[in-house]
């Protein structure tokens, strides 16, 4: 809906501006989420769990059954409007123009950013929802509804952050079992901090030799664990991530990406009129397979 008096190279510079700005911008949330292209005001994600094992043939047709896991998720919509005056386009201050159409093009990437971490660091409250199996994300009586493995499995942790309570979480993790009942294996090698923890992160991630014993035996997870960290986390939160599997904890549900949607004149306002640039997207952020992540403390 670009307005016809709006100049043809105004439009262009800003839908170009901003598009760059979005694509030059690199930040850690998509280590922790993954973005699913949504064809509708609503979907139903659906998942089939996870496929059976082998089993014995001894004739005849053993079918084995899916686990099918459905959650509804629906975008909301967010904009940012800028706009320059008719005045500093005469004085040839197009320019002023770029910086704030490549301020909004970093931003809606930071926004993105900020709600993932924010997501993840409510995920043992449902302030943003809850988990495809009615539990908090983090939570102690995970258990999918006609699955093999029906005793309640925990991905909620009490512990502050050291290298021993770092292991107790990381082995806890190992013994994660999938609806099929069989360990799901999942390669956790991500430590989400608070920059409060970064001291401690730093010597489990990179230290080779165990920082809080006398004789300095070897840290197995250095090399092996990377962090990132977030101001968005409780000062003292911290959670162990499989960030390298197919899918992620966090589901970035985006119906439409951010780009200009409109631009207007308005020829009363100050300064010989304005010329208004609303840029808008549609997306919200929801919980993926609670296995993928474990929770440390908050």
């Amino acid at each position: 809906m670009i307005s016809g008096n709006v100049p043809k190279h105004l439009v262009s510079g800003a839908r170009t501006g901003f598009l760059v700005a979005m694509r030059s911008i690199s930040l850690p949330w998509q280590k922790v989420a993954m973005v699913h292209n949504m064809d509708g005001k609503t979907t139903d994600l659906v998942d089939l769990g996870a496929s059976p094992m082998p089993v014995k043939s001894i004739g005849g047709l053993q079918s084995q059954d899916f686990i099918e896991k459905t959650m509804e998720v629906r975008p909301e919509d967010w904009e940012i409007v800028v706009w320059i005056s008719q005045n500093a386009i005469d004085d040839d201050r197009t320019g002023d123009l770029q910086r704030k159409v490549k301020g909004a093009g970093t931003n809606f990437q930071r926004h993105i950013n900020k709600r993932v971490f924010q997501v993840l660091n409510a995920g043992d409250s449902q302030t943003y929802g809850a988990c495809y199996d009615s539990q908090d994300f983090f939570d102690s009586d995970h258990a999918d509804a006609g699955a093999a493995y029906q005793t309640s499995q925990d991905n909620e942790n009490a512990l502050t952050l050291s290298i021993d309570n770092f292991e107790t979480v990381f082995v806890a993790a190992q013994a994660f079992k999938n609806d099929q009942g069989e360990n799901v294996e999942y390669q956790y090698d991500l430590l989400v901090i608070n920059p409060a923890n970064e001291r401690v992160a730093v010597q489990i991630c990179k230290n080779e030799n165990s920082y809080d014993t006398g004789n300095r035996e070897k840290n197995p997870y250095a090399g092996e664990i990377t962090y990132i960290k977030s101001a968005e986390l409780d000062s003292t939160a911290w959670h162990l991530i499989a960030s390298n599997e197919g899918i992620k904890p966090i589901i970035v549900a985006m119906r439409k990406q951010p780009q200009l949607q409109d631009a207007w004149f308005d020829p009363v306002a100050a300064d010989g009129g304005r010329h208004y640039f609303k840029f808008f997207a549609r997306y919200e952020m929801y919980y993926g397979d609670w296995r993928l992540a474990s929770q440390g403390n908050t």
